[in-house]
């Protein structure tokens, strides 16, 4: 079932327009590479409706926001909106200014997402306009409560996308189902931008199966975790988080749906 999803995506190689941080950006664009797909980034407002145009989804990230760039947000957003492509949402740290907090509103105000990925924290912060204390990074020692899977599932229901907590566990839910997913190594907190990749994966898959959301969103979190493991067991004495991060891309890139049936781990509540 999760294999299929890669075999599409890797048939049909789709090419996303990732609207993304300058922090994460070369990474995001890797991780689309290894799994199949290919990236644009373009982030002038007066480009971004027409480059929307040519690609097959969105992934919008709110990493280092500032208001051109929310014009760019909401120019592409409503584009894709137009044309039927799906859209990615990834609140980069918008429970920590106000500023952010304004833009998660009006994104979520004009924009419709076929999938929302974010910690718990940024959840929390989109659906009851709550501060966090951290910054961008979810906090390392968040443990998901009821509270997160209610969180999960109101925003889901408050704006028909699927809803990705990642966390400890990872949640994935369409309001209605919600899986748990138990893939990941404790390392893949020390690359920056890790969830930003997911959100890019994210991407690819959902808009090469875009009948099928939920799988796809599932399938994209049980990868991202499983190969954070497959390359910590690559690991010598002599790497670090450099070289897991590389690590994570090669596995994207080797992975295949029988590794991923096998390696999985996950069950729906």
């Amino acid at each position: 079932m999760l294999g299929e999803i890669i075999t599409q995506n890797r048939r049909l190689r789709p090419l996303i327009h990732c609207i993304t941080n300058y922090v994460t950006a070369n990474d995001c664009a890797n991780i689309l590479l290894a799994c199949g797909g290919s990236a644009i980034m373009a982030d002038d407002p007066d480009e971004v409706t027409e480059v929307t145009a040519m690609c097959g989804g969105l992934v919008l990230n709110m990493g280092t926001p500032n208001p051109r760039r929310l014009d760019a947000l909401l120019r592409a957003g409503k584009e894709a909106n137009r044309l039927g492509h799906p859209v990615i949402l990834d609140p980069v740290g918008v429970g920590s200014s106000e500023m952010r907090r304004h833009a998660g509103r009006q994104i979520l105000e004009q924009v419709r997402f076929a999938a929302i990925r974010a910690n718990a924290t940024e959840i929390a912060a989109l659906v009851r306009g709550t501060a966090a204390h951290r910054g961008v990074d979810a906090d390392p020692e968040k443990t998901l409560t009821n509270d997160d899977d209610e969180n999960a599932k109101r925003l889901s229901q408050e704006t028909g996308a699927v809803v990705i907590v990642t966390g400890d566990t990872d949640i994935v839910t369409d309001g209605k189902i919600l899986y748990r997913v138990r893939n990941g190594h404790p390392m893949m907190k020390t690359v920056t931008g890790s969830g930003c990749q997911l959100s890019s994966l994210l991407g690819a898959y959902v808009t090469a199966n875009p009948d099928r959301p939920l799988l796809a969103a599932l399938t994209a979190v049980c990868a991202m975790g499983l190969c954070g493991e497959i390359a910590y067991e690559r690991l010598t004495p002599l790497d670090g988080n450099a070289s897991y991060r590389n690590y994570i891309i090669d596995a994207i890139y080797n992975l295949t749906p029988e590794a991923l049936r096998k390696g999985a781990k996950y069950e729906a509540d």
